[in-house]
């Protein structure tokens, strides 16, 4: 409602002349609703997949297809690979993050089938540190209900999530350990890497 209204007064504001005002970025910037509204999205996304019957192929396009359209894949993928990201060219980081996006896709997707003639529910959002952070609670046929939580931000320009813990397991600080060790066995080579990642 206060953000309403403070809309509402800048746009009499403008209407009166103040053309040159300039839109205070607080007043569009991510908040609790928001944060919670995607990952409401994202959510009913993922157990209609999960509930849809659909082969395991399929299941895999299509949360690749929920990943690029809810998560921030430049963010996690260049935190996934480090510093190794910061000597390489465009082309070459380009290809990464597309083969990333299809192994993270693949590799979540394998653990979201465990949730088939279940669902995952939100619970609540809260404001945390620099960004926020969105409960749900997956409910699986013969076994107790466990946490999952999504970490959401809008550095891009867009709501998204950049982040998810399920179980107490944080995928961002275990993709950039494992994706540590893969290029390690790689000697340094990200298209080596790069390659690996698109056979998994």
């Amino acid at each position: 409602m206060a953000n309403d209204l403070s809309r509402r007064g800048l746009l009499a504001a403008l209407a009166a002349g103040g053309a040159g005002l300039i839109l205070p970025r607080p007043a569009l910037a991510l908040n609790t609703a928001d944060a919670r509204g995607l990952i409401g999205a994202l959510v009913g996304d993922i157990n209609g997949v999960i509930n849809s019957g659909r082969s395991e192929r399929a299941m895999f396009t299509e949360f690749e297809r929920i990943f690029v359209r809810y998560a921030d894949v430049r963010y996690i993928a260049q935190s996934a690979l480090g510093p190794a990201g910061r000597s390489i060219g465009k082309a070459e980081m380009g290809a990464f993050e597309k083969a990333f996006q299809g192994y993270i896709s693949r590799k979540y997707g394998r653990r979201f089938r465990e949730f088939i003639g279940g669902e995952i529910e939100v619970t609540g959002a809260r404001p945390l540190k620099s960004f926020y952070e969105v409960t749900s609670v997956a409910h699986l046929k013969g076994q107790s209900p466990f946490e999952v939580r999504w970490h959401v931000f809008d550095k891009s320009g867009r709501d998204l999530f950049f982040n998810l813990i399920i179980e107490g397991i944080n995928m961002l600080a275990a993709e950039r350990t494992e994706i540590g060790a893969m290029l390690d066995r790689q000697r340094g080579n990200v298209s080596a890497l790069t390659a690996e990642l698109a056979r998994l």
